[in-house]
């Protein structure tokens, strides 16, 4: 098969890359509603542009797996509940598959008393949270998802890494517009863009990440020196204190709340480095919620204000340079309609990790 080439990135087919990462979720033991869950998930980070957390992350899901650490046959129960809430234990399920059952869980307590709220443990990495949020929309429900994350950011005034960059998701139906879509880390910039930073060779704009006595660096390799990511703001004079504020919300939603691990005892991503000695709960947690809106006023009245608004964002005026005012979810809609019809770009570093993937599990190599 032939693939179109940029000055770096080879662009495969979704179908070919939907093959792929199914057939690796199908040989660690996935049961095959998992494994396509797990896949639709992932995938959805690259079709939208989240290059960080989709194709890339599959070999470090299997390392996570023979490490023992992740279960791939998961039973996934409800711990405690009420009409509107729920703590669900993971059992040490990928979160791909997880965070999914928690939010139809959540879905099902909207549907029934209004809004549905589940807080989740004994988790792991759950990939984007566009995804889960976005779940609620077909269901003219608000949805919201969270996570948290490995220590890798320092709280304001800090050198000491406390905070995952535990993002935040917030999805919002309109009638005619497409939905608001809200999909950020808590921190200025992701770990996984540095990853790719990496990748390129390139350096880290300054504000992303400081070095291990506090200072500000641009080596996007400054986490393996003991430097940090930084809360969204960069700087206490920028607002760094705002960044740090939500990413500790979302850890104490996502975990202190569920009975998973917290702060600095969350377990690594990366398989070569232990969790640690002493956790003070069950694996990662998530936070995800469904807010039905005719709990608070009729759907298409909603909807119709809800177009009335993003129009009026878009027609405002705009800074010299550019020509129009994004709307949260714009640039990654855009990007899953342009990549679902020509492929999706692969760094060739990633390209060799996924076939060197495929080698070692002695599957049919795709690409």
């Amino acid at each position: 098969m032939t693939y179109l080439y940029t000055m770096e990135n080879a662009v495969y087919p979704v179908k070919i890359l939907h093959e792929l990462a199914y057939s690796v979720f199908k040989k660690i033991g996935c049961p095959d509603d998992h494994a396509r869950l797990a896949t639709d998930v992932l995938l959805s980070a690259d079709l939208r542009g989240i290059d960080s957390h989709g194709l890339a992350r599959l070999s470090g899901y299997v390392r996570l797996w023979e490490a023992k650490r992740i279960n791939a046959t998961p039973d996934i129960n409800v711990v405690h509940e009420s009409p509107g809430t729920a703590v669900v234990d993971g059992d040490s399920g990928l979160g791909l598959v997880v965070a999914p059952k928690a939010m139809e869980i959540a879905i099902e307590k909207a549907r029934a008393v209004g809004t549905g709220w589940v807080s989740v443990r004994n988790s792991n990495h759950f990939g984007i949270a566009g995804y889960h949020s976005m779940m609620a929309l077909q269901h003219d429900m608000i949805g919201w998802a969270m996570t948290n994350a490995s220590p890798l950011v320092a709280p304001t005034f800090s050198v000491e890494r406390l905070l995952g960059t535990n993002p935040i998701s917030v999805a919002i139906p309109a009638d005619k517009e497409p939905p608001f879509v809200l999909d950020m880390a808590t921190t200025t910039a992701a770990n996984g863009k540095l990853e790719i930073l990496q990748r390129k060779s390139k350096e880290a704009p300054l504000g992303w990440i400081q070095t291990k006595d506090g200072k500000p660096s641009t080596n996007p390799h400054e986490l393996k020196d003991g430097g940090a990511l930084i809360p969204l703001g960069s700087d206490y004079e920028h607002g760094s204190h705002k960044g740090y504020g939500l990413g500790a919300m979302v850890d104490i939603l996502s975990a202190v709340l569920s009975g998973a691990n917290y702060g600095p005892w969350v377990p690594p991503f990366v398989a070569f480095l232990q969790p640690p000695a002493d956790p003070v709960g069950s694996g990662i947690g998530h936070f995800v919620g469904a807010m039905r809106i005719d709990a608070f006023r009729p759907v298409h009245e909603f909807k119709q204000h809800m177009d009335n608004w993003i129009k009026r964002f878009r027609s405002a005026k705009t800074t010299e340079g550019h020509d129009h005012v994004l709307i949260h979810g714009d640039p990654e809609r855009e990007m899953k309609e342009k990549r679902t019809k020509e492929g999706v770009p692969l760094n060739p570093k990633v390209v060799d990790d996924l076939k060197e993937l495929a080698a070692r599990l002695n599957l049919k190599n795709p690409l």
